[in-house]
């Protein structure tokens, strides 16, 4: 396996978004703070119940961050950034996507809207790349750690997270990139108009913690914490849904 704590004697000299390999993100100045907006205030609530989100005190304001969301919608990419709005702003926000999200006229927006592509069927550096300038930069980036779409259940979480968040922090003594998991329950496993949505912001995760000089070791613990962390904000979304149906029962 590649010792990723060494990668930076590779590409420290790379600009932060504009990567050797061609791998970029960025954010327009005229097209996302619109997108927000509308996603926001107009479709969002139009099409979704009710969306509860609870835990956004768990959002740090400043330094680097990792948005790590369970992946059950494509609706998931426009909730993220509608349960952290009130501490990020539109700018602040980049999005690890597959490539096949990056092509055509999706493409076109997801580019424009803070996306970076990684191929998950041939997997290379240089979105660990990107993703660590990113995170020195003192950016957000949302990764999805199971990778795909799971309706039904949590699925087991790709290594490249832990991976990507233990170089930047070992780039850097004082980087102090924290994972905040996320949680995202439907109320049906296909969101329909009216469905209603529940978010649950989990309390930060300090990378330093898990940096203990084996990176396949503190890669497979960080990503085991982090696993454990979602299903624990999804039992505590079953703790509220058992608790409801009980008083509609005996109301």
């Amino acid at each position: 396996m590649m010792e990723f704590y060494s990668l930076f004697d590779t590409f420290q000299h790379t600009p932060a978004n504009t990567q050797a390999d061609g791998t970029t993100s960025r954010v327009s100045p005229w097209l996302s703070p619109l997108a927000y907006l509308f996603g926001r205030h107009c479709l969002l609530p139009f099409f979704f119940g009710r969306i509860r989100i609870t835990g956004q005190k768990n959002i740090p304001t400043t330094g680097p961050v990792i948005f790590a969301p369970t992946h059950r919608a494509r609706w998931d990419g426009l909730l993220v950034p509608y349960a952290v709005a009130d501490c990020m702003t539109a700018k602040d926000l980049r999005f690890m996507v597959t490539i096949d999200e990056c092509q055509g006229l999706q493409g076109w927006f997801v580019r424009r809207l803070g996306g970076f592509p990684v191929n998950t069927r041939q997997p290379s550096i240089r979105s660990l790349r990107h993703g660590v300038e990113l995170l020195k930069q003192r950016k957000a980036v949302v990764i999805f750690p199971e990778g795909n779409i799971y309706r039904h259940a949590q699925a087991p979480l790709k290594p490249g997270i832990a991976r990507l968040a233990l170089s930047a922090e070992s780039s850097d003594a004082a980087l102090g990139v924290k994972i905040i998991p996320i949680s995202i329950n439907y109320g049906q496993p296909y969101p329909y108009w009216g469905t209603d949505v529940t978010i649950h912001i989990g309390c930060p995760m300090r990378v330093k913690d898990y940096i203990r000089g084996s990176i396949k070791q503190d890669a497979k613990s960080l990503t085991a914490d982090l696993a454990k962390a979602l299903q624990q904000l999804s039992h505590q979304e079953t703790e509220i849904s058992n608790h409801t149906f009980a008083e509609i029962t005996n109301s």
